[in-house]
């Protein structure tokens, strides 16, 4: 059972230096090639914040005091908020805070939120995991609904058998799950899973070249519901539409998407990212 007592802890900082080396080997571990990411001088995708704070997100989930079941971790949502570009060269100091546990019958979740100031004292992302501990090894569940809405666009990704592998590599996110098919079976999987974070780039990826421009910089928010796992191999479908008389910002567009596997089961639900207006 997770300790609900510790919701509130805050864990010790870090300094983190963005380099283009790190920008490039992330872009390529997502089958990233646009300009922007690829560039000798390049700007961060919508997902590289947990690059930065994947340390001390570890630091949460290896708490002994928290006693989390890492064979039933499941990442259940993931929200970024940008405020402004990263790019490499800029000095991050990472804050966490573990801001809420709840031990709800079906399952125990737990909240992390990391903040990354960078060397002008201007926060410049703030980035939100929730995680789910499963009660039980079984993964089957009925399919995910998938939202309605016309969509603007489509974009197919392919999941590359050694993309766990380089995701890991590229983000430092070495859950065996992703990585040793023993583990992942032992977790109730039928082999190794692609981390969620890297679906999560899968289709930012997408949401950049089709609603951006090809430019991360417009990209004020993205927030996505993690409803499947993926595996190696399969293909992947992501498409987006516009949330017509949403909430956002003035001079912000809002957009719903989603994520399908080959069956058409929706892997992200729930999408929305939040663009800089274009005109």
């Amino acid at each position: 059972m997770l300790n609900a007592g510790l919701a509130g802890k805050t864990y010790p900082g870090a300094t983190y230096r963005v380099t283009a080396e790190a920008i490039h080997r992330y872009a390529a571990a997502t089958n990233d090639s646009g300009p922007a990411v690829t560039s000798p001088d390049p700007v961060a995708p919508p997902a590289f914040p947990c690059v930065l704070g994947i340390k001390q997100l570890n630091q949460v989930m290896y708490d002994p005091d928290l006693n989390v079941d890492m064979s039933m971790l499941v990442h259940a949502r993931q929200e970024h908020i940008l405020h402004l570009p990263i790019k490499a060269g800029d000095v991050m100091q990472v804050t966490t805070v573990l801001e809420a546990v709840d031990l709800a019958d079906t399952g125990h979740t737990f909240t992390v939120a990391i903040a990354l100031t960078n060397q002008d004292a201007r926060v410049a992302a703030e980035a939100r995991s929730k995680m789910f501990i499963r009660r039980t090894v079984t993964v089957k569940a009925p399919p995910a609904p998938v939202e309605s809405g016309e969509p603007l666009f489509e974009a197919h990704e392919e999941v590359a058998e050694d993309q766990p592998a380089r995701y890991a590599e590229a983000s430092g996110d070495h859950n065996p799950i992703h990585l040793d098919p023993a583990a992942a079976k032992s977790a109730g999987f039928p082999g190794v899973v692609l981390h969620g974070m890297c679906t999560m780039a899968f289709a930012a990826k997408a949401l950049v070249e089709n609603l951006a421009g090809g430019d991360p910089a417009p990209i004020r928010r993205i927030r996505v519901e993690f409803a499947r796992p993926v595996f190696p191999g399969q293909t992947l479908v992501t498409r987006a539409w516009p949330l017509n008389g949403d909430d956002a910002p003035g001079d912000l567009d809002a957009y719903g998407f989603e994520t399908v596997n080959s069956r058409g089961s929706a892997v992200l639900k729930g999408g929305r990212v939040d663009v800089v207006h274009s005109g």
